[in-house]
């Protein structure tokens, strides 16, 4: 702290003692901010050059968008990246792909590559009832015969039906679902007068004599129980017969093998939805819901085309208001442009980047969407901070310095939140992500953060420049034109008045300083000086915004003597012109550090903790790829309906026994037994134990006749066929039986409404029985590579974001002069990371990719909206907590509010988008903003005046009355009168 000496003349200086380390923190700190300063004034120097050269390359970056791509692989985006159930499936199909399945498909047991699915339900009936059976197998023929063309045109057209493109059997007949045999065999019965067969449920017997499952194609099935009542949906046991159903599912297969079939199945599935539609048209007692193998990723797409126009609104709306938060009553002083500017600015950076994006091949995906809104909070505060800080410079300096003063005041916060946005990105962008999403979203805000601040010191702060050069020239911050003499505007109409209205004082008015006024010889930068002296308070210079320096560029409270020459003689506080600034100045400042309300913003704050703990309890994981897709699509429609129907039972899950194991031990049937106990169950092991007992044969037999009765006896029975799929031989030596070197087993386990999370827990307690096993097995289903590790996957960059930060801070210690700023700024981010958290759980809100997307960038919009307010108040000296929590507000917190304002028009527009994934954005955006502008403008300004950083450091014991010498100094340029004050 610099200060006079008693007794000693004002031209010396005394430097109190201090702690080496703060020192050293001061060096650094002073040193930084002299080399933004050095930067402002090459800028300000240089305006033309940095206004033009970022449109120049945003331009030629943005002819770039013919090779704009879209992400088309939906599950390598959403599922976990590296996951034990993504082994388990490869080593799945390469011991029983899809097209080894020969009698038998279970909808839901692998990822079958392309398929047309649908759902078909009834308004009223059951679908087995005659008039709608027939219809569905009337569907069910059309679709058979669908024919479609590729190419649509060219002598090289053929025509390919679902008979080409199906998987075939080991009879190259078109594997079909075995709902569609029962159904045949029952309209069969019903044409030639004979007794209908019993349908049973979940697992029925075919006419062959082979048992089915048709858990996943009948839903909503009431069965007769054991005395002819009626049993509700779902609660039938282990063949059941069927009452009624109203739902029932179909899929077909498809072969995509090569580029040409790729692109004929993807061509059948697009003619398949329409042939759907069609239909559903002609019989409107039914309900069809389709769904094929693209839909998901369709559908995931299309929440960015329901967001484009949205997304212009919100830009709209943004830059009405950033206009309005820019624009003074003052026209001299107002500038209107620079909210558009600012906006500008944001909009070719995020153009650069997504050029960048394309020439480097990358894709797009719809969780891009949120970048804007990262770029828009991080943007919008650097520029109403810049503003808020020339604002506080002295208007009778030139443009050049005017602007170095805001780049030393600014820069170096907002470099430092800038660094934390980095930091927490990259860190989420990093191999340690385990979800492509993520890593992919944070790789790409991070870029686009980046342009975004390089833009926002060049473009933005040249345009800056020209504004201040039409403030120099007296010219109307809107119209640029130059605003008349008093005398001259007294004669014009009232309206031309109240729109011209400034309280500038032409250089004309302005009187000579009085003369007789001591003189001193202190030393300034320019030669052509001339001084007369003024007083002001103490807290004048210890300004936090000059701290360090010897000049106070920023200062707001100098009180000059009535003598002095300066523009503030007749207007003390010209920026109370700016509604926002008058209101925080006059108003809110006072109320919110009164003593009578800080005990009602603790208990708020205890309130908001409250609720945070609670929703924090009820975190839930929303690992339902459906969740992220726009609403009223049949990815929605179809879950929904598949949710309502076919809940009852989970997907198929296939046990895998992947080692050669002795099949023939009867300790090892009693555990494979008792392993696919509980579950609904077609196991080719428990098949033939019957089949040994129904032929008073023993179970347990020496290998070679185990062997070889399933070999020759069991395997060929035509009801048994089919398990020749389900069992792989290893061949031995020549003349031996060979081994069972791999089987499986289909288990359905019966669920209730939380489905995925039983299914979760499921998953884990089967793999920890797979441990222990003495039987080498595995279990696989494709909605694992979601649930494997899921919440691990999602939470993980979140947790290393916060690491990240707490470490930054830390680090950032050692560079400013108060250590308890980042201890502060660490508490205020992981307060509002709390209750972000906790109230999107209690908004209806799952920790998916897309919350967990929006809880990273809140760590960096936290820290805007708060970083600058804590340095503020932490670096003053020498007055009252309260004062300096006031003097905090005007400075950082109008900014805060500005951002605010704008940032939430811009996401009104985005909250009426029909997407659960900009519906998941809006929240949690929402509570970002709302969370933050509590901490920044209500939770810390009380805080902090009663709780650590100490002001009473540095204070003179001279009293806070006393009055400190002040030179004015005045400088002759060739323009006007410039007035620098400097401390002695």
């Amino acid at each position: 702290m610099l200060g006079s000496a008693p007794g000693l003349s004002g031209r010396w200086e005394r430097l109190e003692p201090r702690p080496r380390a703060r020192m050293l923190r001061q060096v650094l700190h002073a040193g930084l901010r002299t080399s933004f300063h050095a930067l402002g004034r090459f800028v300000a120097s240089h305006p033309v050059f940095f206004a033009s050269a970022p449109v120049l390359l945003s331009i030629l970056l943005g002819a770039s968008f013919s090779r704009y791509r879209v992400e088309e692989d939906v599950e390598s985006l959403l599922a976990p990246k590296h996951s034990l159930a993504k082994i388990e499936g490869n080593l799945v199909d390469s011991l029983f792909p899809v097209n080894r399945s020969k009698h038998a498909l279970y909808s839901d047991l692998q990822t079958p590559g392309r398929y047309g699915r649908v759902i078909v339900t009834t308004r009223k009936g059951s679908v087995l009832d005659p008039v709608h059976l027939d219809t569905i197998l009337k569907l069910h023929k059309r679709i058979y015969q669908m024919q479609v063309t590729v190419p649509a045109t060219g002598a090289n057209s053929f025509n390919y039906s679902f008979s080409y493109l199906c998987l075939p059997d080991d009879k190259n007949v078109c594997i079909i679902d075995d709902i569609i045999r029962a159904m045949e065999e029952i309209q069969s019965a019903r044409t030639s007068n004979r007794s209908v067969p019993i349908l049973r449920y979940p697992i029925t017997q075919l006419a062959d004599g082979r048992q089915a499952y048709i858990g996943h194609q009948l839903g909503g099935v009431q069965g007769w129980g054991p005395s002819g009542a009626v049993r509700g949906p779902g609660t039938g046991a282990r063949g059941e017969g069927v009452r009624s159903a109203r739902a029932l599912q179909l899929t077909y297969y498809l072969q995509a093998r090569g580029g040409l079939m790729d692109r004929v199945a993807s061509q059948w599935e697009k003619a398949f939805c329409a042939e759907l539609q069609h239909f559903a048209a002609l019989h409107p007692k039914l309900g069809l819901y389709p769904s094929t193998s693209s839909s998901l990723r369709t559908d995931f797409q299309f929440s960015s085309v329901l967001a484009r126009r949205p997304l212009l609104a919100s830009l709209g709306a943004c830059g009405v208001l950033a206009v309005l938060c820019c624009s003074m009553r003052d026209c001299v002083r107002s500038k209107p442009w620079l909210g558009l500017l600012a906006l500008l600015s944001i909009t070719l950076s995020g153009l650069t980047a997504a050029g960048i994006l394309n020439l480097t091949g990358a894709t797009y995906n719809s969780t891009y969407l949120g970048i804007p809104f990262v770029m828009l909070g991080h943007g919008l505060f650097g520029s109403f901070e810049i503003l808020s800080s020339w604002r506080r410079t002295r208007e009778d300096q030139h443009v050049k310095e005017r602007v170095a003063s805001v780049f030393e005041d600014v820069m170096l916060r907002f470099s430092g939140s800038t660094m934390l946005h980095l930091m927490t990105l990259g860190l989420a962008a990093s191999p340690l992500t385990n979800m492509e999403a993520v890593r992919l979203f944070c790789r790409t805000a991070a870029l686009a953060v980046t342009i975004s601040y390089v833009y926002m010191l060049s473009f933005y702060s040249s345009c800056l420049v020209f504004t201040g050069y039409l403030e120099t020239g007296y010219r109307h911050g809107c119209f640029c034109r130059r605003v008349p003499k008093p005398d001259r505007l007294d004669s014009k109409p009232a309206w031309y008045r109240c729109l011209m209205y400034t309280r500038y004082q032409d250089e004309a008015q302005t009187t000579n300083p009085p003369q007789g006024v001591a003189h001193s010889h202190a030393h300034t930068p320019n030669s052509n000086l001339t001084h007369t002296h003024a007083h002001t308070h103490p807290h004048t210079v210890n300004n936090p915004a000059a701290h360090g320096h010897g000049h106070v560029a920023n200062s707001t409270h100098a009180h000059p003597h009535p003598h002095t020459h300066s523009t503030a003689n007749t207007d003390p506080h010209p920026q109370d012109s700016h509604l926002l600034l008058g209101c925080v100045r006059r108003c809110y400042g006072d109320w919110i550090t009164n003593t009578y309300v800080k005990p009602f913003v603790v208990l708020l704050y205890l309130v908001y903790i409250s609720f945070g703990l609670m929703g924090f309890l009820q975190v839930t994981q929303g690992s339902d790829p459906s969740a992220l897709v726009a609403m009223d699509t049949a990815t929605v429609l179809y879950t929904r309906a598949q949710q309502r129907y076919f809940s009852s039972y989970s997907p198929v899950i296939g046990f895998y026994i992947y080692e050669s194991a002795p099949y023939w031990n009867a300790s090892v049937q009693r555990d494979l037994l008792e392993y696919a106990k509980g579950f609904q169950r077609i196991s080719w092991l428990e098949a033939y134990l019957n089949y040994l007992s129904d032929r008073n044969e023993s179970t347990s037999q020496p290998r070679e006749n185990f062997t070889h009765t399933l070999r020759h006896s069991f395997l060929r029975e035509p009801q048994f066929a089919h398990f020749a799929d389900d069992i792989i031989f290893a061949e031995r030596g020549q003349g031996e039986e060979p081994d069972v070197a791999a089987s499986r087993i289909f288990l359905v386990a019966k669920t209730t409404e939380n489905k995925r999370e039983e299914m979760s827990v499921l998953l884990d307690t089967l793999r920890r029985l797979s441990l222990t096993s003495r039987v080498r097995f595995l279990i696989f289903n494709p909605s694992f590579v979601y649930l494997d590790r899921y919440a691990a996957a999602v939470s993980s960059p979140l947790r290393h974001s916060l690491l990240a930060v707490l470490f930054l801070l830390g680090l950032s210690s050692l560079a400013v002069v108060e250590p308890l700023v980042s201890v502060w700024l660490g508490l205020t981010l992981l307060s509002v990371q709390f209750g972000v958290l906790g109230f999107m759980t209690l908004w209806g809100v799952e920790l998916d990719c897309m919350s967990v997307l929006c809880l990273i960038s809140a760590l960096g919009h936290s820290a805007d909206c708060s970083g600058p307010l804590l340095c503020g108040f932490a670096s003053g000296r020498g007055d009252s907590r309260t004062r300096w929590v006031r003097v905090a507000l005007e400075r950082h917190g109008v900014p805060s509010l500005q951002t605010l304002i704008c940032y939430s028009a811009a996401l009104v527009p985005v909250g009426s988008v029909r997407s659960n994934l900009t519906r998941t954005l809006f929240r949690c955006l929402t509570l970002t903003a709302g969370c933050s502008a509590l901490h920044t403008l209500a939770f810390l300004p009380t805080l902090l005046t009663f709780l650590p950083p100490s002001k009473s450091r540095g204070h003179r014991p001279d009293g806070e009355g006393q009055r400190q010498e002040v030179e004015c100094v005045e400088m002759n340029d060739s323009t006007r009168v410039v007035d620098q004050i400097t401390t002695v």
